[in-house]
């Protein structure tokens, strides 16, 4: 498998984010080795939070919540999904599967850091890489906390305004990642904060995941994702893991899902938070406020 890595310079002076980037191989899938990036803080013994990021984000959205994790005393670990932020980044969209995310982010959580007792913190992409692991590896998870995520099967019907934006990840010729960031928030990105979510991205040939992930929504019952997506909503049906749901109140890509998760076991009585004022990527817009609902589920449910 043919990939790219992001030189270390175009890291270099991140607004709110000095913290030192470490790395972790893993297969590829085709017998070659990837390099995968995240970052960390807190104590090496707390309770470790697991922040996923998805479409077209990096560890750079968590950039504001980690250090208050940390002072909550938990291990926060935020990384790069293949394809993203200092991870390496396969040349071809053909090279990104969902199997292949969820093995990816299996073996740097498990096999690398060997989390156990997982809090995963879920939004877009995140959220569906993260309930697969949960759901296929559930003794490694204490408890989970979707944000403006989904789990798609190819059984319900997205959204026009995601269609609208598959279409354009298709046909662009050039991707404007922050642009694309930025019409996700309610907050008007500072230029410096948008230059970091271009940051990953030297030219069009490092984009492929960005490019890839749309594509790999379930549409249709019969997309390769869907039978293991399905499998993981049965698992999740039983399951009784604790859930909390922490969507934002204005991202119309996500919303119709919070009521499905609301109604799962792990869920059900549980007084599920709006976070106020944040877009699709409430992180940028409200990460002290989602970061405050992450410590208070986390001490609700410890023990």
């Amino acid at each position: 498998m043919e990939c790219l890595r992001t030189p270390e310079d175009r890291f270099v002076g991140l607004p709110d984010f000095d913290i030192e980037p470490q790395y972790a191989s893993g297969p590829d899938g085709e017998g070659g080795q990837l390099r995968m990036a995240f970052v960390e803080a807190g104590p090496r013994d707390g309770p470790p939070v697991l922040l996923l990021h998805g479409e077209p984000t990096w560890s750079f959205l968590y950039r504001r919540m980690l250090p208050l994790l940390a002072e909550a005393g938990l291990r926060a670990v935020a990384p790069d999904l293949v394809g993203f932020g200092r991870s390496d980044k396969p040349t071809r969209v053909e090279d990104y599967s969902t199997a292949r995310h969820v093995e990816w982010m299996r073996a740097l959580a498990f096999d690398a850091l060997d989390l156990t007792a997982v809090t995963m913190v879920g939004q877009d992409w995140g959220a569906l890489i993260g309930l697969r692991l949960a759901a296929e590896h559930p003794e490694r998870f204490a408890r989970l906390v979707v944000a403006n995520g989904l789990l798609p099967s190819g059984n319900t019907t997205m959204p026009e305004i995601w269609w609208a934006f598959r279409r354009t990840v298709e046909q662009a010729s050039a991707l404007d990642v922050a642009r694309i960031v930025q019409s996700g928030c309610v907050v008007r990105l500072a230029e410096d904060v948008r230059a970091g979510y271009d940051a990953p991205f030297p030219g069009e040939s490092y984009k492929a995941g960005v490019r890839a992930f749309p594509l790999l929504v379930p549409t249709a019952p019969d997309d390769p994702a869907g039978p293991a997506n399905r499998a993981a909503w049965e698992v999740l049906t039983r399951s009784e893991t604790p859930l909390l749901t922490a969507f934002s109140d204005s991202d119309p890509i996500t919303a119709a899902w919070a009521p499905h998760f609301q109604q799962l076991p792990g869920a059900v009585g549980r007084d599920h938070p709006v976070v106020t004022g944040g877009g699709h990527f409430l992180q940028e817009d409200e990460g002290a406020q989602l970061a405050a609902y992450v410590i208070d589920f986390v001490r609700a449910t410890a023990g």
